[in-house]
């Protein structure tokens, strides 16, 4: 007896439209790396996170509910719990703790709804580039991006120092009102510039700052990424692309001076005592000829031009150490006081470090009235949200690196080293926005890898 099989309908336009609704396009993400000097131009910025994070939310919904499963990272609970302290810690926004300017709650809300729309919205990235699969965006086309923003950076820093003075009114910043747009916060935002023009070794010179909005958020984007560049130039195996990677990576040696950033010369050598272990440890001391090279190349750079001149000058004016101790104190304080929830935001203090009768006015926005908080992202967490929100977001990250540490490859050395390197830079750099995308990108980037590496 012969059993007819019946033939499989054709697929028509619903099934085409059922697989399409499972596919989640690259463009919210490469968007964002791919344009970002766009938006910058056009005075968006930041701003453009979540400005894609709508479509991005919208896509995931629309994948589970088409009954593909939402992976979630590894230690996302973690982060989950950092997200709950940041809400629940608005309860306390009120409150004005001892030395700090008294101000009504409503007054300190649109700021904290800037950050928790940004926690917002970086969560959804993080989910989005996790969940993306090799066919919609490879993980080496997301390393080349990240690549790409570190070569953004090296010109964003190289344009600062040629032309400091660089700025102009953003199409965006012409759309807002007067009153709203000279304030010094909301123009950091809408406002390109090229450089902050600061006096910290005698007299006014430029810091880079292009197209980060402010150089210390430079200078910590420039560890986040640097890595990426030789990751992209490794997997290209062309002697053309490591040629170019080298005379970027020279390059970017006299905007890292100019910035006189002592956070970023911290920063990169943590990463490369880091991944110089990484690599001894698993038995490449070739790592150390490379270092030794790189070392070098530096070493003339300041021998051979007038940065060395510089470094030393920044190294012997320390004009903010001062500022920043007493801000850490004042965090410090805050979180002894309440230690469980923090404050929901940060606070400005009554007067400088020296006198309470230093504060803002019309003609100064900007002196005395420091911000407690405003001096690193450890000391926001724990005066901030508490004892909780900062468990949460360290436990995060630290989960991440130790679940991923036995990755070798260099997808997740690089990743690595960009978590590590934040870890360091928290002390003295805040994360939002842009610092804390690279983040959880390269968080992404190690979850992927691992997921391969278990599929494999």
């Amino acid at each position: 007896m012969i059993t007819v099989v019946p033939a499989a309908p054709p697929a028509g336009p619903a099934h085409r439209n059922a697989e399409k609704d499972l596919t989640l396009p690259a463009w919210p993400v490469a968007g964002i790396l791919l344009f970002y000097p766009l938006w910058w131009a056009l005075g968006l910025g930041v701003l453009i996170f979540p400005l894609m994070a709508a479509p991005m939310l919208f896509l995931l919904v629309r994948r589970r509910a088409a009954g593909r499963p939402l992976r979630l990272p590894p230690g996302f609970a973690w982060w989950m719990i950092f997200l709950a302290a940041v809400v629940v810690s608005i309860a306390a926004l009120g409150a004005d703790p001892a030395g700090t300017v008294v101000e009504r709650a409503a007054g300190r809300l649109p700021a904290v709804v800037y950050k928790l729309v940004m926690y917002g919205s970086l969560t959804v990235l993080l989910l989005y580039a996790g969940n993306l699969t090799e066919r919609e965006l490879s993980r080496h086309r997301l390393v080349r991006l990240l690549a790409g923003m570190f070569v953004l950076t090296v010109l964003g820093g190289l344009l600062g120092m040629v032309a400091g003075g660089f700025e102009f009114t953003s199409p965006v910043e012409w759309l807002l009102p007067h009153g709203l747009r000279s304030k010094g916060f909301i123009r950091s935002l809408v406002h390109p510039y090229a450089a902050q023009i600061m006096d910290l070794v005698g007299g006014d010179a430029p810091r880079p700052a292009a197209p980060w909005g402010y150089t210390n958020t430079w200078g910590n984007n420039f560890c986040l990424l640097v890595g990426w560049l030789l990751v992209a130039a490794g997997a290209a195996g062309s002697r053309r692309r490591w040629v170019l990677t080298w005379l970027c990576l020279l390059a970017s040696i006299a905007p890292a001076v100019a910035s006189l950033n002592r956070g970023l010369w911290i920063g990169l050598g943590v990463i490369l005592l880091y991944v110089a272990a990484r690599y001894v440890i698993a038995g490449k001391l070739w790592v150390l000829g490379v270092l030794a090279l790189a070392a070098g190349m530096i070493a003339v750079a300041l021998a051979a031009t007038p940065l060395g001149t510089t470094v030393q000058a920044r190294l012997d004016n320390g004009k903010s150490n001062g500022v920043r101790a007493f801000l850490t104190e004042r965090a410090l304080n805050g979180f002894i006081e309440s230690p469980v929830i923090g404050y929901g935001g940060t606070r400005n203090t009554v007067g400088g470090r020296n006198s309470i009768t230093v504060g803002e006015s019309s003609d100064c926005e900007r002196c005395g009235n420091f911000t407690i908080g405003g001096n690193g992202q450890l000391w926001q967490l724990l005066f901030s949200h508490g004892a909780v929100g900062t468990a949460g977001y360290l436990g995060f990250f630290g989960y991440g690196l130790w679940r991923f540490r036995r990755d070798r490859t260099a997808i997740g050395v690089a990743g690595s080293a960009a978590l590590v390197s934040s870890f360091s830079a928290m002390l003295w750099y805040n994360s939002l926005v842009t610092p804390l995308a690279f983040m959880v990108l390269a968080y992404a980037l190690l979850w992927r890898n691992w997921i391969e590496g278990t599929n494999n």
